[in-house]
């Protein structure tokens, strides 16, 4: 059990190029060049966010902004480090120093606000809109149903890019190597190679509990004017976000029982749009961002070694 639980603190994102990896302690991320070589960075995980690991749903609010934050950093990186010529290392600049981060934050903030306005306000807006949607329920089931429709479609969209292609063959190697950790297994391109594409803890999965849930927590709201539609749409993103970490949390610790295999089934699915089977090479990129991470953590954490 306690090796389960070590192992289950692992998991990841994949980036331009290559693999995020985050452990317990340390993150590692590897991406490979054009000229074939894999480079790497990695470092500590923020602490900020631990003391409300007890706090329920609060703790997953706050777990989702430090993880958006990880990847964010990771994502930067690994637009420069793909490319010949750019840098290994992450580049900690202190806020202030020669290199200003503002307007990369900003256009961040804009990014975010952008997307959460398309999934959490225009579905009720146009859902609020259909003849017939006079209650609550209804409204909240429709503009579910609106939202799930719109993250089908946009996820299957990015597909279709090349290079975010490659990002979802990525993922899905980020998934093996991950999968083949949990099960005990060599860390091995050949050993890794044969595991699934698919795993419980994925992001996308966590995407489709949101939506669902989200139709529950508008359910609450009733059948609100314009006004108070977008603002309780906006308000409720955290509550609905923190819910969705809790059912996620738990689920995961009983994943081997039937019926929360069924219920997670979904999730699994929609994994076929956001995963690709990768090649070798990019199931060893994984791999070295995750041998990374356990052997940092490894160094930081000696006892759990």
């Amino acid at each position: 059990m306690a090796r389960e639980a070590t192992v289950k603190a692992y998991g990841g994102q994949a980036i331009l190029g290559g693999v995020m990896m985050r452990g317990a302690a340390t993150w590692a991320a590897a991406v490979r060049r054009p000229d074939g070589t894999i480079v790497t960075t990695g470092g500590r995980v923020p602490t900020w966010s631990r003391r409300w690991g007890k706090v329920p749903v609060v703790r997953g609010v706050i777990a989702l902004v430090d993880s958006l934050r990880l990847g964010a950093k990771a994502m930067e990186w690994s637009a420069e480090a793909s490319e010949l010529g750019g840098p290994v290392e992450v580049d900690d600049t202190p806020a202030g120093a020669e290199r200003s981060r503002l307007p990369e934050r900003i256009f961040t903030i804009v990014g975010v606000a952008v997307v959460l306005a398309v999934f959490f306000v225009v579905p009720g807006l146009v859902a609020k809109a259909i003849p017939g949607v006079s209650t609550g329920f209804r409204l909240s089931v429709v503009e579910g149903v609106i939202r799930i429709a719109l993250l089908i479609g946009y996820i299957g969209l990015l597909g279709l890019v090349p290079d975010l292609r490659r990002v979802y063959e990525y993922h899905g190697a980020e998934h093996k190597a991950v999968t083949a950790l949990e099960a005990g297994a060599d860390l091995t391109p050949e050993s890794v190679q044969r595991f699934t594409t698919r795993h419980p803890r994925c992001g996308t999965t966590f995407l489709l509990v949101v939506m669902v849930v989200a139709v529950a927590v508008h359910t609450l709201v009733g059948h609100p004017g314009f006004v108070l539609l977008v603002v309780s749409r906006l308000a409720l993103i955290p509550v609905v976000a923190g819910i969705s970490y809790e059912l996620m949390k738990a689920a995961a610790a009983h994943v081997d029982l039937p019926w929360v295999a069924r219920v997670l089934a979904p999730g699994l699915a929609l994994q076929r749009l956001t995963t690709r089977e990768p090649t070798p090479e990019q199931v060893e990129v994984a791999i070295v961002a995750l041998t990374a991470v356990l052997d940092a953590d490894s160094a930081a954490l000696p006892d759990a070694a």
